[in-house]
């Protein structure tokens, strides 16, 4: 039995459901689509991953019912389908995903074109170059005699969580940027072979922030490749992000994340001296950085060797010279461990993400 025979039913949703809680189903069976069906399990409409994605850019607020998002007329198939024809209709329409209905419209299964083509990843020819240097001052004196990217989570290191979910996409090539106790780092990783990839060093001599240790790379990457910071847990797709920046022409593509939070007062609205409307703790909803991205390869010739050099700087000049720079926004997990709270509260989720 495969993943998608086991968990397609965890992925039935109500109408009703918010988007919020949907994208907690979606994370939970990781089939990138929820079913929306009513109270008899008859098929309504679907929620794909990049509907979510759409809804996020568009800044539909996630308290609302998953309803407002969905297809309402999804593409499906009988128990009758041969695999031969659900490979072809996917094809043919473009989708990822086929509801199984029967005669009155129930869902009894879901086919995935990942697991109909499995093995779905073939090693790509993109890099991926991970930020492992940072002092992690928030976490001393955890990081005094050890890196942050070193720090156990869920049984093992943040790094090596990182880098097997770079591996799952087909990123067989990685460099590690490294300057804050970077020995411990190669001792650990060496060249790659007992992970299953290539590592390569980029070793700052001095702080070089974000972006400078790029400039460091000893070749220029033939394909557009990855730039991560080396303290992020994710299961964000990365194969769908690089797809994204192809199909957005972009030079440069930023991972975004949604960030809420609730003003904890009433906010007053005036027109000249006349107040026209009191909001009381109205929610305010922000994409952020995410800390990860991907880059075309010309961006390097901009970026000066060995010169300190943060992200966001070098994003905006991108920006100011007009280059097509796109947001992926995320809403797979994703936790950063900067503090001594998101390393507990990332060790407890551990088992429940990534096993």
């Amino acid at each position: 039995m495969n993943d998608v025979d086991r968990t397609w039913r965890e992925a039935l949703v109500p109408p009703t459901m918010s988007i919020r809680d949907t994208l907690v189903v979606m994370g939970k069976t990781r089939l990138k689509i929820a079913l929306v069906v009513d109270v008899d399990n008859r098929l309504i409409g679907t929620v794909a991953d990049g509907d979510v994605r759409r809804s996020i850019l568009n800044g539909i607020p996630t308290d609302q019912p998953v309803k407002e998002i969905m297809h309402p007329n999804p593409s499906t198939i009988s128990p009758e389908t041969t695999r031969v024809d659900q490979i072809q209709i996917m094809r043919d329409r473009k989708i990822h995903h086929l509801p199984i209905v029967n005669q009155n419209r129930q869902v009894v299964g879901l086919v995935s074109m990942d697991e109909l083509l499995a093995p779905r990843i073939a090693e790509k020819p993109n890099v991926a170059v991970i930020l492992a240097g940072g002092l992690g001052s928030r976490l001393s004196p955890l990081t005094d005699k050890k890196p942050k990217p070193l720090l156990p989570v869920g049984g093992r290191p943040v790094l090596e969580t990182i880098i097997r979910q770079l591996h799952d996409h087909g990123i067989h090539h990685m460099y590690f940027a490294v300057n804050h106790l970077a020995d411990a780092i190669k001792d650990h990783f060496g060249a790659g072979e007992k992970f299953g990839i290539k590592i390569d060093y980029i070793e700052e001599n001095k702080r070089l922030g974000t972006a400078g240790p790029l400039g460091l790379l000893a070749e220029v990457p033939e394909e557009p490749f990855i730039v991560m910071n080396g303290d992020i847990l994710t299961n964000v797709d990365f194969s769908d992000m690089l797809n994204y920046h192809k199909e957005n022409n972009a030079i440069a593509t930023v991972a975004t994340r949604t960030f809420e939070f609730e003003v904890p007062f009433g906010v007053i609205e005036n027109d000249g001296h006349q107040i026209i409307r009191i909001t009381e703790k109205p929610v305010r909803q922000f994409q952020v950085n995410a800390g990860i991205y991907v880059f075309e390869p010309e961006v390097l010739s901009r970026i000066s060797s060995n010169e300190h050099l943060d992200m966001p700087e070098f994003i905006s000049a991108l920006i100011d010279d007009g280059k097509a720079v796109a947001g992926f926004p995320i809403h797979e997990y994703w936790t950063d461990i900067g503090r001594l709270e998101d390393l507990n509260h990332a060790s407890g989720e551990f088992a429940d993400v990534f096993s």
